[in-house]
């Protein structure tokens, strides 16, 4: 490979002249520039960037985990997460776990089936010497999956971080189940049902205490018997609309547009139109959301804006200017997305 002192030999110029052409400073002839940049030119030649800033103690590397890829969640993360890396001249290096696709939900309490994929990789990332990691879950929970003396600057996205070293960036449930009950009931709804997701799971937990305060809000009486609780699947969705029968709604959110999909399919079934006799409501707005008929009244989660707030939190460390250590996660907020599935009462 040819080198700077090469090509400043071909030109009669010192290194340091080829390299502050290179870098594009100024206080260079044009005539010495467009010398230098010809010689560049003929022998092909292209900067080592990895060298150069190994030199600097930095080799402008992120490293960017997943625990999967097939997650819906974790491409749009990745995809913002990467143009903000390059925006601000990062490079990104990415690895999948495939977690999910190993092992379903078998190991979300499994220690030990985590570190036999997380180990190695971390291991992989000090010989490779990247800058920071932002580790993305694959679904919101408490986390605990790095070491406690883990020593690279680190963001968690999508899952609450319990080491606070390592700062989280998660989804604001409370506000989205907030707005989207608030909604409801601004449309006069006041027999509302949930359909709600795995009882134990944190989305759920949030989701449904913003949902509490927004019938508080509103003077109506909470009822536990209006909740019932599905597993985030269509046909969950389907079995928890039969329980909910029989209880006079007016309307009822379900906590994913997946299990909204089942609940249209019971009204259906039951010759129900939704929209007019029963509103229904869901979460994610998911592409198939828009495709619904009626057209589903949902709750965008903002997983680009996850993307961008963890990169630039790590970023921002990687810098110098950001080194508060905060035991609350990032909480970033999404957007109602209003379509015909809820009806207004008089």
């Amino acid at each position: 490979m040819t080198t700077v002192k090469e090509i400043a030999k071909m030109c009669d110029v010192s290194p340091s002249t080829v390299s502050n052409i290179l870098n594009g400073k100024p206080n260079v002839s044009e005539k010495t520039r467009q010398k230098v940049w010809q010689a560049v030119k003929e022998t092909g030649y292209q900067p080592n960037y990895y060298a150069a800033n190994m030199r600097k103690q930095s080799t402008r590397t992120i490293s960017i985990i997943a625990e999967d890829l097939g997650q819906f969640s974790t491409t749009p993360i990745l995809e913002a997460a990467m143009a903000c890396c390059e925006e601000h001249e990062y490079r990104t290096v990415i690895m999948n776990l495939r977690l999910y696709d190993k092992w379903r939900d078998t190991w979300y309490n499994d220690e030990t089936k985590l570190q036999s994929m997380l180990s190695p990789v971390l291991n992989e990332l000090k010989s490779i010497k990247v800058d920071g990691l932002l580790y993305i879950a694959g679904h919101g929970r408490s986390i605990k999956c790095l070491p406690d003396d883990f020593s690279l600057p680190t963001v968690v996205a999508y899952a609450t971080s319990e080491n606070h070293r390592f700062p989280s960036v998660v989804l604001n449930d409370e506000k989205g189940g907030y707005d989207m009950i608030k909604y409801l009931t601004d449309m006069g709804h006041r027999r509302i049902g949930i359909i709600a997701g795995a009882a134990d799971n944190m989305h759920t937990r949030e989701r449904l205490l913003g949902c509490q305060r927004a019938l508080f809000e509103a003077s109506i009486p909470y009822n536990p018997e209006w909740t019932v609780y599905g597993d985030w699947e269509k046909q969950s969705g389907y079995e928890c609309a039969k329980k909910l029968a029989g209880q006079n709604l007016t309307a009822i959110w379900c906590m994913n547009d997946l299990m909204a999909g089942g609940a249209y399919d019971y009204a259906r079934e039951k010759g129900i139109i939704i929209g007019k006799d029963l509103s229904i409501a869901g979460y994610d707005n998911r592409q198939v959301a828009e495709y619904f008929y009626p057209g589903l009244t949902t709750n965008e989660l903002p997983l680009k804006e996850v993307g961008i707030a963890s990169a630039n939190k790590l970023i921002r460390m990687l810098k110098g200017e950001d080194q508060e250590v905060s035991k609350e996660p990032i909480k970033v907020g999404g957007k109602m997305i209003l379509r015909s599935s809820v009806a207004r009462l008089s």
